[in-house]
């Protein structure tokens, strides 16, 4: 993709959105990622599994064919589960595990030529908070420093036209 960019005088890059579920222990996280979903009722994801089912969104089927709406297959990939995705639409899959074990996810994920991150998770501070404490020391200081040049507002953004 990359070489047919260049073709064309542009560059591209890549990025990932994922949830992380972060805990001392990799027994922790994935403890933390089954309590996430651990009132859902089968119907319930029967339910949202059936309403993505109508969507046209090409993402929301490639998740139902990831998991199949079975609680039983949600780890997808080491470290990578996809419980996230039985009832809510959009990002459905969560790095899990130690600090160490996130991190070299993520390492792997930036090996493959992934340049951006967007990580969120359950609940949304608490986890920012554990994700900061835990993971960032072991990314180093230019992984989580946000540099002028990556900067981007957006389509709209009157910096990136100045830019031009």
């Amino acid at each position: 993709m990359r070489a047919r960019a260049a073709k064309h005088g542009r560059k591209v890059r890549f990025g990932i959105r994922l949830h992380a579920i972060v805990r001392e222990t990799e027994a922790e996280a994935w403890a933390a990622a089954d309590r996430l979903i651990s009132r859902l009722t089968d119907e319930d994801i029967a339910r949202a599994q059936a309403n993505y089912a109508k969507m046209d969104s090409v993402g929301q089927r490639r998740m139902a064919a990831l998991h199949g709406g079975r609680r039983d297959k949600l780890e997808i990939a080491p470290n990578l589960w996809a419980g996230v995705g039985l009832v809510r639409g959009g990002a459905g899959t969560a790095l899990v595990g130690d600090p160490g074990t996130v991190a070299a996810r993520m390492q792997e994920y930036q090996d493959l030529g992934i340049e951006t991150f967007v990580m969120s998770g359950y609940p949304h501070l608490e986890e920012a908070i554990r994700f900061a404490e835990l993971v960032f020391p072991l990314l180093g200081k230019d992984a989580v420093t946000l540099q002028r040049s990556s900067q981007t507002g957006g389509a709209f953004d009157i910096r990136a036209r100045a830019a031009s």
